[in-house]
C-alpha cells in the first residue's frame, strides 16, 4: 500500500511540474527553431507579405541589424528554407547595395532565403538593368520596400573621387561623379585622404541614387506616390556593423 501511494505521489508531482513549464510563456526564437525542426522564422507567404506596410518592411530590417549587432541572429535551417521556397517567393524588401565583400546584406539584416531580394553593385550605382530588376521585385513580387544603402571607406567612392580609369570601371565610376559635385564646398581637403569628404560623398551617391530611382522609372514613381511602397537609404559602418538610415 505504501508503495502504490509513493508512486501515485511522484506521478502528481511530475504531472504538476510539466503543467508549470508549459506555462512558462512563449518560448525564445531557439526553442520554437528546435520544436519546429528549424523552420523559425517561418517561410514569408503571400499574405504576410501583403499584410506588410513600407513602415513595417522598415521596422523588419532595423530590428534584423539590432539582432546582428548584438551577436543575437535567429537559427535557420537554411537548406529547408530551400527547399520550402521552391515553388514561390515573397520578399518584403529590395536592396540595393555595394559589391564590397564586407557588406553582406541577408547577413548584416538577418535575413534568410526567401526574405530580401539583393542587388550588389560597386558603388551602388543604379543601372537600367537594377532598376528593372527592382520594378519586377515591386510591381510583379509584391515587396513593399526599396533600400538603397552605403557603406564607410568604400572604393568606388575614393576611384570616383580619384578620376581613377579602368575598362569598364571607368563608366561605372562616372555615375557617382554628380554625387562628388553635390557635396558643398566648405574649405576642406576634396580628396580620399579626407575621410569626411569620402562619407559625405557615399551619403550624396546614396540620395542621388534614390532620387534616380523616382525620375527614371514611372512604374516605381507610381507606386511610390501611392504609398504602396516605400524608398529609403542608409549608410553601412564597416567598423561597427550598423546600418543606419537617413531621416525622411
Amino acid at each position: 500500500m505504501k508503495r502504490i501511494k509513493f508512486t501515485a505521489a511522484v506521478a502528481g508531482a511530475l504531472i504538476f511540474l510539466a503543467g508549470c513549464e508549459t506555462s512558462k510563456g512563449p518560448q525564445s526564437p531557439s526553442q520554437q527553431a528546435s520544436s519546429t525542426g528549424g523552420m523559425y522564422p517561418p517561410v514569408r507567404t503571400r499574405e504576410a507579405q501583403a499584410a506588410m506596410s513600407p513602415e513595417d518592411a522598415l521596422r523588419e530590417l532595423r530590428a534584423g541589424n539590432a539582432r546582428f549587432l548584438a551577436g543575437q541572429t535567429q537559427n535557420r535551417d537554411l537548406p529547408a528554407k530551400a527547399r520550402a521556397t521552391a515553388s514561390g517567393q515573397y520578399p518584403f524588401a529590395v536592396v540595393l547595395s555595394c559589391l564590397d565583400s564586407r557588406q553582406p546584406i541577408e547577413i548584416i539584416f538577418d535575413q534568410g532565403i526567401g526574405d530580401i531580394f539583393s542587388a550588389r553593385v560597386a558603388g551602388n550605382v543604379l543601372t537600367d538593368d537594377i532598376l528593372g530588376s527592382m520594378e519586377f521585385a515591386c510591381k510583379v513580387s509584391g515587396a513593399k520596400l526599396i533600400v538603397v544603402v552605403g557603406h564607410s571607406n568604400c572604393g568606388a567612392i575614393k576611384g570616383a573621387i580619384d578620376g581613377a580609369q579602368l575598362g569598364s570601371l571607368t563608366g561605372l565610376l562616372d555615375k557617382i561623379k554628380p554625387a562628388i559635385a553635390a557635396v558643398p564646398e566648405d574649405g576642406s581637403a576634396r580628396t580620399t585622404k579626407n575621410d569626411a569628404f569620402v562619407q559625405k560623398v557615399a551619403e550624396a551617391n546614396v540620395r542621388l541614387v534614390m532620387q534616380q530611382i523616382r525620375d527614371r522609372s514611372p512604374v516605381l514613381k507610381e507606386m511610390l506616390d501611392q504609398g504602396t511602397i516605400g524608398i529609403v537609404g542608409g549608410m553601412y559602418d564597416l567598423s561597427t556593423g550598423a546600418v543606419t538610415f537617413f531621416p525622411k
